[in-house]
């Protein structure tokens, strides 16, 4: 008896030494921020606006406000978990040079923005991102599209769940995930370890569970060759959606992060044409 007492209590330190552990793991490895500001949108000849967006657990979001002078619509931009705005200020310029306002925020912890990133805390910032935007930038004459990539495509999903709770919020006109997955476990499949690690992690990320309060246009886009998010994960969130204009559209040969580099003319047609078909 007391044999089995003792398997019992080092049982127990084990697991509580593992959620430890997993803990102290999950924001290390699902977050890679860079700090500061190395470029800005000035850089590509385009007039922004820097906002500082304060949360509701008194953190304060750097953000670029990106205005088209004659918009098609008007984008809220989530980014992966990498970098940080001037990373992504490719993107950004492309989105405005196509007829887009922008406004793309860096979570906590990234760039010029204060604090530490976790998962709650991203859903904080994109709260506080929608209030801005819906209360100070939004116009009502062009459509919304709330827009994510990778780990951004979950806080997109997660925006665009939010209106019926956020009282001065709509809803988006329109979302797009790239290289989405349906919850953060779907990225693990080929790894027992990390698995196995999950299974202590509070972290959960998950996409396709925010979409069910979505039923307005989607475009979900995946590149064949992710290494990092399997495209069976992308062609889950797509399929598990309740949209009833929904579509997905395949990049051949690009990876995670070369999305919309591998075949740019593709990857803009399919956001062009998903666009093109709010404003009917």
């Amino acid at each position: 008896m007391a044999g089995v007492v003792r398997l019992v209590v080092y049982a127990g330190i084990v697991f509580v030494l593992l959620k430890i552990l997993v803990w102290w793991l999950e924001p290390r490895m699902a977050f890679y921020p860079i700090r500061g500001v190395q470029d800005t949108p000035a850089s590509a000849g385009l007039e922004f606006r820097d906002l500082r967006i304060p949360t509701d657990d008194a953190e304060t979001l750097h953000a670029w406000w990106i205005e088209h002078p004659t918009p098609r619509g008007q984008v809220v931009f989530f980014h992966g978990n990498g970098g940080n705005l001037s990373l992504w200020l490719g993107l950004l310029v492309d989105m405005r040079r196509r007829g887009l306002s922008v406004l793309a925020v860096d979570y906590r912890g990234y760039g010029a923005s204060t604090g530490s990133a976790s998962e709650r805390g991203l859903y904080r910032d994109a709260d506080a991102t929608l209030r801005i935007f819906s209360e100070k930038l939004r116009r009502k004459d062009v459509p919304t599209i709330y827009w994510g990539r990778s780990i951004g495509s979950s806080i997109a999903a997660y925006a665009a769940s939010r209106a019926p709770a956020l009282s001065s919020v709509e809803g988006p006109d329109g979302l797009v995930l790239d290289s989405p997955f349906p919850e953060v476990g779907a990225i693990l499949a080929g790894n027992p370890v990390m698995q196995f690690l999950h299974l202590f992690s509070s972290y959960a990320f998950p996409t396709s569970r925010f979409l069910e309060q979505h039923e307005r246009p989607l475009l979900v886009v995946h590149g064949d060759a992710d290494s990092i998010v399997p495209f069976s994960a992308g062609r889950r969130v797509f399929e598990h959606a309740r949209s009833a204009q929904k579509t997905f559209a395949v990049m051949p040969g690009a990876d995670h992060n070369d999305l919309d580099h591998v075949d740019p003319d593709a990857y803009w047609k399919a956001v062009d044409a998903f666009v093109a078909d709010l404003r009917r």
